[in-house]
């Protein structure tokens, strides 16, 4: 271990302790973890435990640097609550595959809702350039505190049902998007909102399903499969914010879709879009979606030609 100099290295840590504390009255760590009973850690191996493909006792106790006794402690307690169940892990005999059950996730959305918001709220008062500049200072913070690590892989998007809060987000994203990108006016936001709102209410869970897809722990996009008749399902609500483009993860939903509609034993799938979306047609045109109608229409504002699609299963 290199010594410390007399005079700069002083000073560093003076600063280091000194911004250890600022942040931490900053993010009320002191505080309950975001008005839970739980402390931070169990709200960190929750979170883990939500977000890990595989979840394995012993790989989150390293990357949380917890000692096995502990973690077991931990998951010992969760699974008296009902949100965690064991499977047998398929290459590991000593090893379980964590999951949690839909109580545990219940138990986490309005946690991690709270800590977005708070992220949110920090992020309030400041441009889009101020912005830019803090992520891009924490991420030389990691880099330099942290250089043996490994460049970070891309982590894989997360598909998962939705939760309380989520499909306001879905009618938020589209009349954010379709108005910025083109043009279209607050009726677009509206039919939006009366599908999402038509979803929720006449829910069939047998033949219907929604996907918000998450990356590094937030909401990107979205995707409906509803039930047009008895034998034809339709997709619905396709988006995705433009820092989640160009990853695959529109097709990954759109798949989702399809294995879902085939599995239930609909024989065609169907959805309608505008022809200005290139991105969406040509994810729809790759698997194998026919354009059975086209007609120009004026709505939201705009001229625009409305596209039918269909794709036999």
């Amino acid at each position: 271990m290199s010594t410390p100099s007399p005079t700069t290295d002083v000073a560093a840590v003076k600063a280091i302790r000194q911004f250890n504390r600022f942040y931490t009255r900053q993010i009320g760590a002191l505080d309950p973890y975001l008005g839970s009973a739980m402390s931070l850690t169990d709200v960190r191996v929750l979170y883990e435990l939500a977000h890990r493909e595989t979840a394995v006792a012993s790989e989150i106790g390293r990357d949380l640097g917890l000692d096995a006794g502990y973690m077991s402690r931990i998951l010992r307690r969760f699974e008296s609550e009902g949100w965690l169940t064991r499977e047998p892990h398929a290459r590991d005999a000593r090893q379980s595959v964590l999951r949690l059950t839909e109580a545990g996730h219940a138990a986490f959305a309005p946690l991690q809702q709270k800590s977005r918001d708070e992220a949110a709220a920090l992020l309030a008062s400041l441009g889009p350039a101020q912005r830019n500049q803090l992520v891009q200072a924490m991420g030389t913070m990691q880099s330099l505190l942290d250089p043996a690590a490994a460049p970070a892989k891309p982590q894989a998007a997360v598909l998962r049902d939705p939760a309380p809060g989520d499909i306001g987000w879905v009618v938020q994203q589209h009349g954010e998007i379709y108005a910025r990108e083109y043009g279209l006016d607050s009726s677009f936001e509206a039919l939006v909102a009366q599908i999402a709102g038509e979803f929720l209410l006449k829910f069939q869970p047998e033949w219907e399903r929604c996907w918000i897809a998450e990356l590094h722990g937030e909401r990107v996009g979205s995707i409906f499969v509803v039930r047009k008749s008895a034998g034809v399902a339709q997709i619905r609500l396709l988006i995705l914010s433009p820092t989640a483009r160009g990853l695959g993860l529109g097709g990954k939903l759109v798949d989702e879709c399809l294995a879902f509609a085939r599995r239930k034993g609909y024989r065609k799938v169907v959805l309608w879009t505008n022809s200005c979306l290139a991105a969406a047609r040509g994810i729809y045109a790759k698997r194998g979606f026919q354009l059975t109608k086209s007609e120009p229409h004026a709505s939201y504002g705009q001229q625009l030609v409305g596209e039918t699609w269909e794709l036999k299963l």
